[in-house]
């Protein structure tokens, strides 16, 4: 490029110009020429301003030009293209960044990094003996059979039912039979995480009158975090079917307001030793008095 001064008869070809980018682009919407930036040698670009709603800030780039010793311009390429205000799209994001926890649905696939930091291979076959142990010839006989049984890759890929005596039946017993497994750093995170949703510190925690660790709805659960949390078994607590911490606590511990027995009411006591007589027949003086007195007769019931 020898000079950055446009080219008379590029700059000159408005027109042209504005035509093209009216061809490109919606009825209506190209808006005002903004200005002609020289590209190089007889190569112009004219930007026009674009009033659709939805590009706010952009601009209709309409790039012209002219051989050497030519007076005929011709026109090069019609783009649009963001201008210093215009609204742009946020910064794309790997979708391995934008997942958060919640997002998958039925039928969706979580794949996992080879090199994920939360998982570490499982049984790798590096306690094998060397070749002059006491115990070669019998790995050795397995070797085959081993190499059959454990390897890397699906659930589908794993057999379902490994030979009884093998390492692989040990390994599947200890729950070692798998291609990885969680590492310390997955350990790590999944404690954090936990420990933040169904921790000591929540408002939830510090509101309950007793923690998980006395609370008789708590199941505990094996390996090392076994130490720091448990399962919230109660169908009435804001935890159930959650991984809780221990020092994780809410209001339906099972002791924290234990309710009392109904009280049950006092045998009825009877005294044999009185005998209360009961006349069958009621005596004359009686019957007659009652009948004088009594509102039986017709006047007080009103008949005539």
């Amino acid at each position: 490029m020898r000079s950055r001064t446009p080219d008379r008869l590029c700059a000159e070809a408005v027109d042209m110009a504005r035509a093209a980018a009216e061809e490109a682009a919606w009825p209506g919407t190209v808006g005002e020429h903004v200005q002609a930036v020289a590209d190089g040698d007889r190569v112009v670009t004219h930007y026009f301003l674009c009033q659709d709603a939805g590009y706010r800030g952009w601009r209709w780039a309409v790039t012209v030009a002219r051989a050497s010793r030519a007076k005929a311009v011709t026109l090069d390429e019609t783009v649009l293209l963001p201008g210093p205000d215009a609204l742009l799209a946020p910064e794309w994001v790997p979708w391995s960044e934008r997942l958060r926890p919640g997002d998958m649905g039925p039928g969706d696939l979580l794949p996992t990094d080879a090199e994920d930091l939360r998982l570490e291979p499982g049984w790798s076959g590096e306690d094998i003996p060397p070749p002059n142990s006491a115990v070669s010839e019998e790995m050795d006989r397995l070797a085959d059979a081993e190499d059959a049984e454990v390897v890397a890759g699906s659930p589908a890929a794993q057999p379902a039912v490994p030979a009884r005596g093998t390492i692989s039946a040990v390994a599947e017993e200890l729950g070692m039979r798998r291609a990885r497994v969680l590492s310390r750093y997955g350990l790590h995170t999944s404690a954090d995480r936990w420990d933040e949703s169904h921790g000591g510190k929540t408002p939830m925690a510090q509101a309950a009158p007793a923690s998980c660790v006395s609370c008789g709805f708590l199941m505990p659960i094996g390996g090392s975090l076994g130490q720091a949390f448990g399962v919230c078994a109660n169908e009435f607590g804001p935890a159930d079917g959650h991984v809780v911490s221990l020092s994780y606590g809410c209001g339906g511990h099972s002791e924290a307001a234990v309710m009392p027995k109904p009280p049950r009411p006092a045998p009825p006591v009877i005294d044999e030793t009185l005998v209360d007589p009961l006349p069958l027949r009621r005596a004359a003086g009686e019957a007659e008095t009652e009948t004088e007195t009594g509102p039986e007769s017709d006047e007080e019931l009103g008949h005539s």
